[in-house]
């Protein structure tokens, strides 16, 4: 089951779920099905916003930026998921893992500090209504999303610097379905001191740090809401910033509950199912979070899909 060359292992094995054929059959329909529903919605809502000019500001802005993510997000993971499905083949080469490994921590990353400039873009919008326009030009939303990106990539870059370096000598079989940071410390047979510390300082600089930022933003948005004098105003004010909230919730809290033992993740295989959360439900929930809760998403998505009905029914006729 591994392949050494010269003590050093070029290939894992990724555990996934091993269950009985007809099991593996039908988690392969539902993993499929969620696959195939989350590109389109994600798809959607990014050609939506790109098409329509009324959704041309910093709130849409970001959420496209974040659908576009989740489309790269969940082919990280999911694909090689649906082909162990199918082949019950779970190698993977020593340099897809780390690939895979890389594409991951870059697109996790991205997505905290991008939830974190989303929470800072209701802030202004909701405390400082009036000066808005001036805060968050449309050049300072470019470069915070850019900044996102850039960050993600260059902490992942950072990461896996020092995870490829480690020597694998054996076992080299993962309890995972894909392969992630605490999994391949622990297979590694060299000092992973300094690997560790520079996971734990890019991690607080990517993750904790974002959070707090999320925190703090929510707090004085909370502030401001139960100072609005009516009922009606309150209610208006807090469904503008409830779905990202949600959002929020539900990503860094299976996040934080899973990389908060990373020592002990491979031993339970019942983190597997928490990060399935956050690899793969969330990025399907997320376009409906959002969509049901706006009313201009929800018009803007009626009109190009009613405008493409139109377009084909007149092309037919």
């Amino acid at each position: 089951m591994r392949n050494l060359s010269g003590g050093h292992i070029e290939e894992f094995v990724l555990v996934g779920f091993p269950t009985s054929p007809p099991l593996q059959l039908l988690l392969f329909a539902l993993f499929f099905a969620i696959y195939l529903l989350t590109l389109l919605e994600n798809a959607l809502i990014v050609s939506t916003i790109w098409l329509t000019p009324s959704l041309h500001r910093p709130m849409y802005f970001f959420l496209g930026h974040l659908s576009f993510l989740e489309l790269w997000y969940i082919n990280v993971t999911v694909p090689r998921l649906l082909g162990a499905f199918l082949t019950q083949d779970c190698r993977v080469s020593f340099i897809g893992c780390m690939t895979q490994l890389y594409f991951f921590i870059a697109l996790a990353c991205t997505e905290c500090v991008l939830l974190a400039i989303m929470a800072y873009d209701r802030y202004l919008a909701i405390c400082e209504p009036l000066r808005y326009p001036s805060l968050m030009p449309s050049s300072l939303a470019t470069r915070l999303a850019a900044s996102s990106w850039g960050g993600g990539f260059f902490s992942s870059m950072m990461k896996l610097l020092f995870i490829s370096q480690l020597s694998y000598c054996g076992p080299n079989i993962i309890n995972h379905f894909f392969c992630d940071i605490s999994p391949l410390l622990n297979l590694t047979c060299s000092d992973k001191e300094q690997a560790e510390l520079v996971d734990f300082l890019l991690a607080l600089v990517m993750i904790l740090f974002p959070l707090l930022a999320v925190v703090l933003s929510y707090a004085a948005i909370i502030v401001a809401i139960l100072r609005i004098p009516t009922t009606q105003g309150r209610h208006k004010a807090f469904s503008t910033c409830a779905s990202h909230l949600v959002v929020v919730v539900i990503y860094y809290s299976s996040t934080l509950f899973t990389y908060a033992r990373p020592r002990a993740m491979y031993t339970f295989n019942h983190n597997k199912i928490i990060s399935v959360l956050y690899t793969v439900i969330v990025p399907f929930f997320n376009p409906a979070i959002y969509c049901l809760r706006n009313k201009e998403v929800k018009d803007a998505l009626r009109k190009a899909v009613l405008g493409r009905c139109q377009y084909l029914r007149a092309v037919t006729d």
